[in-house]
Formats: C-alpha cells, structure tokens, sequence
C-alpha cells in the first residue's frame, strides 16, 4: 500500500485516464464477482460503499477539487460516514450472501444514498455546516481538506480496524485496515481525479487481495486448529526429497474425553495439542491430518536426528494443562437434550488428570502417542513411510502410550495408507 502510494504520486502521475478507468473498474467488477461466489458479504457491501463514494463524489464535484457547493457537502459527509461504513460492515459476523442479508445491508447503503442526495440538493448547502465545524485550531488542519470530525472518525475507525487485526490475525481483518487508508488518501487528494480514483481502486484491491488469500488459507488450513490440513499435507509431501521422516501423532483416549467432558473441551484440547505443534523444533511442519491425529513432516531429517524434539514435544503436552469450568457444562453433547442428568462418576481415561471439584474450575491434560519413520532405500514412496509411522504409532499405543516410538522395518503398503493419501 505505502509503495503504491509513492508511485501514484511520484513516478506514475503521467499514466493515461483511460488506463486508471480500466484499473478501477477492474478491481470492482472481480472483487464484487469474487465476493459473490466466495460468500462473502462483509467484502461485497464494503467494495460497493467503495464504488458508490467514487461515483457521489464523480457526480457531485464533478472534475474539480470540492472547495464550494453541493460538491463539498457531499465531499464532507462522504468522509465523515465512509469510516463509519468500515467499522460496521468490519465488525458483522459473516453469514454469507442471503436474501436476509442482502436486504437489511443494501437497506443501510440506500439510506445513506438518499440522505446524501437531500443535504446536496441545491439550495441546500448549509447541510455542510454541521460536520465541517471545527474543533480544534484550524490552523493546525491546514494540510487537508477533510473535515475535522471526519478526521476523527477516520482516526478511531483505523485504530479500532488495526487493534482487530493485530487481534484476530484474520487477511480480511488486515485488508479492511489497508483498504480505509487508501480510502483516506483518496479523500486526501481531493476525491475525483485520476490520482484519487487510482488510490480508490487501490483501496479495493487490498480487500480483493485479503479475500483471496482468506480463501486459499481456508482450503489449505484447519479452521479450528489454524494448522495447515490434508490438502496442504498431500502438496507438501510430493515436494518431499529422497531423505525424510514423518511422524503421526495422536492423542491418547480422545473419544473418552469428548464423551466425559463435552466436544467444547475437545476442540480446546485440540487448539493446545496444535499450538504445541506450531512451536516444534527440529524443522518439523505439523498438520491437521483428520480427527486426534496430526501429521509432522521433517525434510531431510532422519529418526535420529528428530527423535529428541519429538520427546520434548510428547513431553511439553503431557505438561500442559487448561482449565475448565462446571460439571454441569462440560457434560453437555452438542445439539443434544440438556436435560438430560449428567453423570459425575462417568470414567475417564487414566492419563486425564483433574481435580477432585464437580462444579469448580478444574486443571485437565491430555498425553499424545507417537509414531516415526524414515524414508530409506527399501520404503522410499510416502505411503509406505506414512504406513511405517502408522506402525509405530500402534505399537506405542499397545506399549502404554504415552511415548514415542520409531519404526523398526519398512512397512508394505496397505489399503488404509492408500485411503489416508488419496
């Protein structure tokens, strides 16, 4: 976005109209198809305030910078609820392209359409009064044209949108923050023009470009772990050399502890076991590979070289503890008859450890089995290595669990390892 900026005013000034009208209309068009199809309606009704400011601004002002007239009205209140906009459609929880949500959303579009149609009709130009008074020494504002209240609205909206990005870590979250600073350099170098209409198509490509990569993060990532998943997997493994090992890693007695504590603390085991895996040493990448179990990939690494950050994550885990609340809610199934009783004394597996409180708070942790193999002379293709891993993944579990175990002889390919690789 910064380098963008310096080039639409530096170098790139003298690029054709024509050229800046096929970039903007471009970015529209694909960003509302896309959003569209991707079901996203936060994108969808922030790229047509997007297009519709362009095009108020286009109709109001017309090629002049808005100084006087129904254009600076309309310049005024543009950049005071264009701010606004963001925080609100930034901050809807996303249910995808509905006819409910079509209409109540077009429905805060079009009331903001009309309002600034009647404050910019003529005659009607002391509608710039209200939002162009100043609240601090005008002198101090010299540098732009945008209105005060504008200015903090901008300035609160862009803290608000940064905090949320830096919070949920989210490249739509990142995208709104970049898209309203272009808006805001947009609006800065006067609304209509070609440099104001470059920025403003800039300003929608960061939202495109955030969608994008959302979308290609949800096909390739775990949406509750925020691991890579089986697709991501699969790629990675063809890119795999002749020198490798692979780890499965399960968790012990998972079923047990969905069916004594609720699949909401499943989900929380879940998210910690992961976020151990995201800290493994030794060059591993973990993934998602379906249920309890994870995948760990180590290029050009062999047993040996691994075996001690595989023990030092197996122990990390069964260190690691969380904390739970009341009896009463951890055993309640998901879509299920809650009135159903509960049953404090239901067993659960013995390397689940908590404390002896029904209804307090209680400290929980889980252990992992580990299996590992090797890629070598005898088992070079994936799914044998991935069967040998399996192997031993068993075996620890028949041993006690609870341990790392390493695979002793290449494995012979079974239908369950073609099945787990397709």
């Amino acid at each position: 976005m910064l380098a963008a900026a310096v080039l639409l005013h530096g170098g790139l000034t003298q690029i054709s109209a024509t050229t800046v009208t096929f970039y903007y209309y471009t970015v529209f068009v694909v960003g509302i198809l896309l959003a569209w199809r991707f079901h996203s309606s936060r994108v969808l009704f922030t790229l047509l305030v997007l297009l519709l400011t362009e095009r108020a601004m286009e109709f109001f002002t017309g090629v002049k910078l808005p100084y006087l007239g129904p254009g600076r009205v309309a310049f005024n209140w543009i950049a005071l609820l264009l701010p606004l906009n963001f925080l609100i459609f930034s901050s809807l929880k996303e249910r995808g392209v509905t006819p409910r949500a079509l209409a109540s959303q077009l429905l805060v579009i079009f009331v903001q359409s009309v309002f600034v149609a009647v404050v910019c009709r003529p005659g009607a130009t002391e509608g710039s009064s209200l939002v162009s008074r100043a609240l601090l020494n005008q002198h101090l504002f010299a540098w732009t044209k945008i209105p005060q209240l504008a200015l903090l609205t901008f300035v609160c909206s862009g803290a608000t949108l940064f905090i949320r990005a830096l919070r949920l870590h989210s490249p739509v979250e990142n995208g709104f923050f970049w898209t309203l600073l272009a808006t805001f350099l947009a609006l800065q170098f006067g609304g209509t023009g070609r440099i104001p209409t470059a920025y403003m198509a800039t300003a929608g490509l960061a939202l495109v470009g955030a969608l994008i990569e959302s979308s290609y993060f949800m096909a390739y990532h775990d949406e509750l772990t925020s691991l890579p998943g089986r697709r991501a997997f699969n790629e990675a493994v063809l890119a795999l050399e002749d020198r490798y090992a692979l780890a499965i890693l399960d968790i012990d007695h998972f079923k047990r502890f969905n069916d004594a504590y609720g699949h909401d603390t499943g989900d929380q085991v879940l998210r910690m076991v992961a976020s151990r895996l995201a800290r493994l040493t030794g060059g591993g990448k973990a993934f998602r590979w379906g249920g309890e179990e994870f995948a760990i990939v180590f290029p050009d690494k062999s047993t040996n070289e691994i075996i001690e950050d595989l023990e030092l994550l197996r122990a990390t885990i069964e260190n690691s503890s969380f904390r739970m609340r009341g009896l009463d809610r951890r055993n309640q199934p998901r879509q299920t008859d809650r009135r159903k009783p509960v049953n404090p004394r239901r067993k659960i597996s013995r390397s689940l450890r908590s404390t002896p409180s029904s209804r307090e708070i209680r400290e929980l942790s889980v252990t992992v089995s580990i299996g590992v193999a090797e890629a070598g002379t005898r088992n070079r293709d994936v799914e044998q290595v991935i069967e040998a891993a399996d192997q031993a993944l068993y075996r620890a579990k028949a041993a006690g669990r609870n341990r790392v175990e390493v695979a002793s002889t290449p494995r012979a390919r079974t239908s369950r390892s073609v099945k787990q690789s397709a």
